[in-house]
């Protein structure tokens, strides 16, 4: 902004006036004594570049601004602390300098959900200003302050690298603007969420808007007694104090099983800390969250089922009326107990591994508005979500409020990562409730410590896995009994424990398999969708086994593998017999000398289905509406997250069309008939993708015929496939299909000689690469979620209480403890899906973990068998900034 003027902006409670110039208009804030910085920046000025990830936490960096030219957290600096400064945020730079930022990072692919480069290209640019000519590791090093759970930080160097280049007069890559399969068209909507111009929930504002705080449970197990909201009601401002009693409909919700109240009724008990007890509605969002605070409960506090193996015993308490046994998966095939008896070598041990919180930059935000029709007099509402399925979304909403789903429109403001977290609902019926009772827009926006509480976690699993082979190495036998945390509610849990068990053989050749594992429910925060779905957990114990029979045979890990994996016509561990070609071997083959050649390596193969299958049908749909003779609007029912889908559809559209990318709009909305559930099962490219093909051919034969698009405005082509086909797992069929695809994938892991992350080598059958700049970054991306999985990350949970308080807690891996990267793309299209492509979004982090355990085996001889492995020397470098190896690492004499 050039302008100045003067501007006197006045909160609610005077905290003293403060003047500050922000990009370059002088502004007088009368300050609240609880507003930050950040505050000022977006509630009273509007500017929604600097991002609210943690506040008060200042652990992030998604808030960063510039302070008399240097970086700050907004979140943590007082307005006093600017006095007579100046502020400047990403509005705030001359247009010549934000197009080059958002060319850079566009470019490079380093911008996936956005949701943290807002702050990450304000620290870029003073770092350029002050070093014109940074090398990769000082721009990773100045990153420290930042998170990304997207991108694994290589393409966010490579777009800073970049731009320093640009600052230095050298031009930009050409872009590839064609749009066609295979090629690197620009993500969608890039420079806006570059920029900060992006629009995530919390960004809008609605006029009349009231705001919703949630009064949580203090304890993981007690009877709620009486709930006395007094001092709420008398705050200044509060509109409404909303309990289970205000419900009209249904109070239990869940994508499966409704087992999840959306508020806890008097007499009843509480699961988890995550349990909302009441909604406080108020003018403003300070307000309403002190006065949920102010809300007393009172309990009758009850001892708490904290592991799934107390949850099992005679007696234990029960967490809901059927029992605490959710579900069980068993698969058997063949005689495992001959195999144990006749086998040269067996390995048999005890694994665990941990809860993990999603960590998406984006806290969980909602907006409700309703309508009433003029006509009738119908109360109608229309929902703005960051959720995973906003049609499961709307029919949950409505069975809550009791109302046809027809009066409900939920539409998806494209969120800042998810990756299975935002599956279950959090916050969309509280917030739809409280619009329909107040009759005002309703908004919510949860702290980072609420998000904790209220969404899924990854589930712990513990196993008992037992491998056979031969003499020569050939796996005979796999036994394995598994039993997962399922936490306080269903979730999609019944389906991970599924998955853990449909995986537990890894991607090799078994012939005889005994799997048994169960989700159990205790009082625990719920466990539900996230990233690898069961398939990472069965890869570690599975994998480790297979390194020890290794040493048994006498054969290196990677030759156990080329004798195991699976190849065409193979079962794999469900029975599904692979008939379609897949390039397995192939991600074997490419890493082989890379692996044999290091020191200190571990090796591990990959396998993860695509789309939900196992009886359950995966559906694609997609209608194009010509909105305008310039522009076409792509309706589909996945969820863009930041992994690129809407890219994805419009390249689909080019491809077959042959019209340019930039007529076509992509969105996510109840609209029209484009439900295909939840986007999860890494197959909104797979399905999605063909549906948007289908619906495009049908336009191009109108185009074809002499058709404009002008002459076709208003006209829909729908597009659709459905793979129905896929048996239940433990069907009593002749020959069980359980999914439509799968993704493989080779890892390789390298340690330098003190027993840091050197180098992480991927290979993965990717069947077709859709855009290889969007591919690189989930592949990044993912290993990085999975190095961190296997060495640092855990969400410590103690007598059912969450003792991991912010997000330095949970140890996420930041840009200057990553490794180099190199990644191989197979190319071994599979003829079902669109253009051949396997979906990619869960694979990149499914070998990592035993691939890390590998090289640590390798570095100092141990087999470890929990997660995470926090007492390694890879470990101790990146949690101990003062660790410095010793003698006592235990390094093995000749490496592997």
């Amino acid at each position: 902004m050039s302008t100045k003027s003067n501007e006197t902006i006045s909160p609610q409670a005077d905290g003293g006036t403060t003047e500050f110039e922000v990009n370059g208009r002088q502004v007088s804030i009368q300050a609240s004594p609880y507003d930050s910085l950040l505050d000022v920046l977006r509630g009273d000025l509007g500017l929604i570049s600097p991002k609210n990830g943690c506040q008060p936490q200042a652990q992030c960096g998604c808030c960063t601004v510039l302070v008399d030219g240097k970086p700050r957290l907004a979140c943590v600096t007082q307005p006093k602390q600017a006095a007579g400064k100046k502020v400047t945020t990403l509005e705030g730079l001359s247009e010549s300098t934000r197009t080059q930022i958002a060319d850079c990072f566009v470019s490079a692919g380093g911008v996936q959900c956005g949701f943290c480069i807002p702050g990450i290209a304000m620290r870029a640019n003073a770092l350029i200003d002050r070093n014109p000519n940074p090398s990769r590791d000082e721009i990773a090093f100045e990153l420290r302050a930042h998170l990304c759970r997207c991108t694994g930080y290589t393409k966010i160097v490579d777009a800073i690298d970049l731009l320093a280049k640009a600052r230095r007069g050298e031009p930009l890559p050409k872009a590839d603007r064609s749009g066609k399969i295979g090629t690197r068209l620009e993500r969608f909507k890039g420079r806006d969420f570059v920029l900060g111009d992006f629009r995530y929930v919390d960004d809008i504002k609605i006029d009349g808007s009231l705001f919703a705080a949630m009064r949580f449970s203090d304890h993981p197990r007690a009877t709620m007694r009486r709930i006395d909201a007094q001092k709420a009601l008398a705050s200044n401002g509060v509109v409404r104090v909303i309990t289970a009693e205000d419900v009209p409909g249904d109070r239990y919700v869940g994508l499966i099983k409704k087992d999840w109240p959306v508020l806890v009724a008097i007499g009843e008990e509480t699961r988890c800390v995550g349990d909302i007890l009441a909604v406080v509605v108020a003018d403003n969002q300070h307000t309403a969250r002190n006065a949920a605070a102010s809300i007393d409960i009172t309990y009758d506090v009850l001892e708490p089922v904290t592991s799934p193996e107390d949850g099992l015993k005679p007696g234990a308490p029960e967490i809901h009326p059927d029992g605490n046994l959710l579900a069980e998966s068993r698969i058997q095939r063949g005689d495992t107990d001959g195999a144990f008896s006749s086998a040269a070598h067996i390995v048999e041990d005890d694994f665990s591994t941990q809860f993990i919180e999603h960590m998406f930059l984006e806290p969980e935000s909602c907006i409700a508005i309703p309508s009433t029709d003029d006509d009738s007099g119908t109360m109608h509402l229309r929902v703005l979500t960051q959720g995973q399925g906003v049609f499961d979304d709307r029919r949950q909403i409505a069975s809550v409020l009791n109302w046809d789903r027809e009066r409900i429109h939920v539409e998806l403001i494209s969120n800042g990562g998810a990756f299975g977290g935002k599956e279950d609902m959090s916050i969309q019926a509280q917030v739809s409730l409280a619009a329909t009772v107040c009759n005002q827009p309703v908004k919510c926006t949860l702290t980072r410590e609420e998000s904790f509480r209220l969404h899924p976690k990854r589930h712990p699993i513990r196993m008992n896995v037992k491998v056979a082979c031969d003499n020569e190495g050939h796996i005979t036998a796999v036994r394995a009994r598994m039993i997962g945390d399922k936490g306080a509610y269903a979730s999609v849990g019944a389906k991970v424990l599924e998955r853990a068990a449909g995986h537990a053989c890894g991607p090799y050749r078994v012939p005889n398999v005994d799997v048994l594992s169960q989700a159990v429910y205790t009082n625990n925060p719920p466990c539900g969708a996230m990233r690898g779905f069961g398939a990472n957990q069965a890869a570690f114990a599975i994998e480790s086994c297979l390194n020890r029979l290794a040493e048994k045979v006498g054969i290196d890990p990677w030759e156990i593998r080329w004798r195991n994996v699976l190849e065409q016509g193979d079962s794999f561990c469900t029975g599904h017999r692979l008939t379609k070609p897949f390039g397995l071997k192939k991600t074997l083959e490419a890493v082989k000398d890379t692996f044999r050649n290091a020191k200190y390596a571990g090796i591990a193969c990959g396998i993860k289905n695509v789309g939900i299958g196992n009886g359950m049908p995966d559906l694609g749909k997609a209608v194009l509406v010509i909105e305008q003779a310039d522009r076409i609007a792509i309706h589909s029912g996945f969820t863009e997250m930041g992994q690129g889908y809407f890219t994805v559809c419009i390249q689909a559209a080019c491809q077959e069309t042959g019209l340019p990318p930039e007529i076509f709009m992509p969105t996510t909305q109840t609209k029209l008939d484009v439900d295909c559930g939840q986007t999860t099962a890494s197959r909104a490219t797979v399905l999605g993708g063909i549906a948007v093909q289908r619906a495009a051919l049908l336009l191009k034969a109108d185009l074809d015929a002499g058709k404009t698009l002008a002459e076709l405005v208003g006209k829909e082509y729908r597009g659709e496939y459905a793979c129905t086909y896929t048996s239940k797992l433990g069907a009593d069929v002749k020959d069980p299909k359980t999914h439509l695809t799968y993704g493989f994938a080779t890892q390789v892991v390298i340690l330098d000689d003190d027993g840091r992350l050197k180098r992480v080598l991927a290979a993965h059958d990717v069947g077709k690469v859709i855009n290889p700049t969007l591919l690189e970054g989930q592949m990044e991306g993912s290993v990085h979620m999975g190095l961190g999985y296997a060495l640092t990350e855990d969400f410590v949970v103690e007598g059912g209480k969450i003792q991991s308080k912010d997000i330095k807690s949970l140890r996420v891996l930041r840009a200057h403890h990553m490794p180099e990267m190199e990644l191989i793309f197979i190319e071994e299209p599979d003829p079902e899906t669109a253009y051949g492509a396997r979906g990619v979004g869960e694979i990149g982090l499914v070998p990592t973990a035993p691939a890390v355990a590998g090289a640590l085996a390798a570095f100092d001889g141990k087999h470890r068998t929990n997660l995470p492995m926090t007492d390694a020397p890879a470990a101790q470098a990146i949690i101990n900034p003062r660790w410095k190896p010793t003698a006592s690492d235990g390094r093995a004499t000749n490496g592997r």
